[in-house]
């Protein structure tokens, strides 16, 4: 059997504001069906926008699909992502990630749910780590 869902079936989200800073839009991919456990986004974040801190059980992949962004580990500086990066974020690894203080940004987020979930959020990014000097 095939699940087609036609484009533009599913209404865009607001991003939660327990989870982001800014105005982020969520278009949904796919939510996890069993016996599969995948979920995915395209998450399109405005200049500013940013998630809070957070990890995944199973860890995580980005892929940037337009703009200029950021992502940064706990303790780290943030490092810049482009058109065409693909990220891998480990399993239990703190991170954040968005848009530039001035550039928009969109990545395709992708990540198996372990018991219901697909990440654990924290405490949202405070301006100080935010605007720190991106690598």
């Amino acid at each position: 059997m095939i699940d087609l869902t036609p484009a533009g079936s599913v209404p865009s989200r607001k991003g939660p504001a327990e989870y982001f800073t800014g105005t982020v839009r969520l278009d949904i991919i796919t939510e996890s069906r069993s016996p599969s456990q995948v979920f995915a986004a395209r998450v399109t974040f405005e200049p500013g926008a940013r998630t809070a801190w957070h990890t995944h059980p199973v860890g995580q992949i980005l892929h940037v699909v337009s703009g200029c962004g950021l992502i940064a580990l706990r303790g780290e500086a943030p490092r810049i992502i482009r058109p065409g990066d693909s990220i891998w974020i480990e399993p239990d690894v703190e991170h954040w990630h968005g848009a530039g203080p001035d550039t928009g940004m969109c990545h395709v987020a992708i990540q198996d749910v372990k018991d219901g979930s697909g990440a654990n959020w924290l405490e949202h990014v405070c301006d100080d780590d935010y605007l720190m000097p991106a690598t």
